[in-house]
């Protein structure tokens, strides 16, 4: 019998819903890869930082993006930018309270969704962010809105920066998750949404087997040919 045909699935949601966990755990148990475009917008943000660059002013971005490059270590998965492993920066707040400004800018945009759809082209990949269900794969396979209550969220916030070393109370995570919320939701390009053609998966009260579990009962369930 031939093996069925790679998927491409697609997961969005908001930030500290769960979306990346259950992306990379249902990755590593299909064999596929994984694509985590929240990093990459992460790392587009700390370049960007780095270099000092004003949001504005439109052709520092554009020259700054010009000499950018991304990619993912394919041991870790690690982000890569410019050919350095910046996983542990692009997590901490100074980054989180700027990527959503960031990520809304239309040229920024374009690039990643353009690199974005090559990584993914041959199937066999999942992705998780924002408008990978509405944007950059619109059709893919299968469709996931991943969310949580807020509060829920903010603890899995919380204890993922405290657990990385990074000393940071719970209001300034509230805030952070809050306006992220609002500007990637609000946005004029790509704003967040749930696909018409999307699942809801509320994780709220599921651990990470129990969502992991869901999510595979999910692909099963297109898999299996309808009679």
């Amino acid at each position: 019998m031939a093996s069925p045909p790679p998927l491409t699935i697609a997961i969005d949601g908001y930030s500290a819903c769960g979306k990346s966990t259950l992306a990379r755990a249902l990755a590593r148990r299909l064999g596929y890869s994984y694509i985590d475009t929240g990093a990459m917008y992460r790392a587009v943000t700390l370049q960007l930082q780095r270099s000092g660059v004003d949001l504005d002013d439109e052709s520092a971005v554009a020259s700054t993006l010009s000499e950018t490059t991304i990619g993912f270590r394919p041991t870790d998965n690690h982000v890569l930018l410019n050919g350095v492993d910046v996983e542990d920066q692009i997590r901490g707040l100074n980054v989180s309270n700027m990527v959503s400004q960031v990520a809304a800018l239309s040229q920024v945009r374009r690039a990643m969704v353009d690199q974005q759809r090559r990584m993914g082209a041959d199937g066999g990949v999942i992705l998780d962010g924002r408008d990978i269900g509405t944007v950059v794969f619109p059709d893919a396979d299968l469709k996931l809105f991943v969310t949580a209550d807020i509060e829920t969220r903010i603890d899995r916030r919380l204890s993922e920066l405290l657990s990385n070393g990074q000393e940071v109370r719970r209001e300034e995570v509230a805030a952070n998750l809050k306006e992220r919320d609002h500007i990637d939701s609000s946005r004029a390009d790509s704003p967040l949404r749930m696909a018409d053609d999307a699942i809801l998966l509320d994780n709220t009260h599921l651990n990470l087997e129990q969502l992991v579990e869901r999510g595979a009962e999910l692909v099963a369930q297109i898999r299996t040919p309808k009679r």
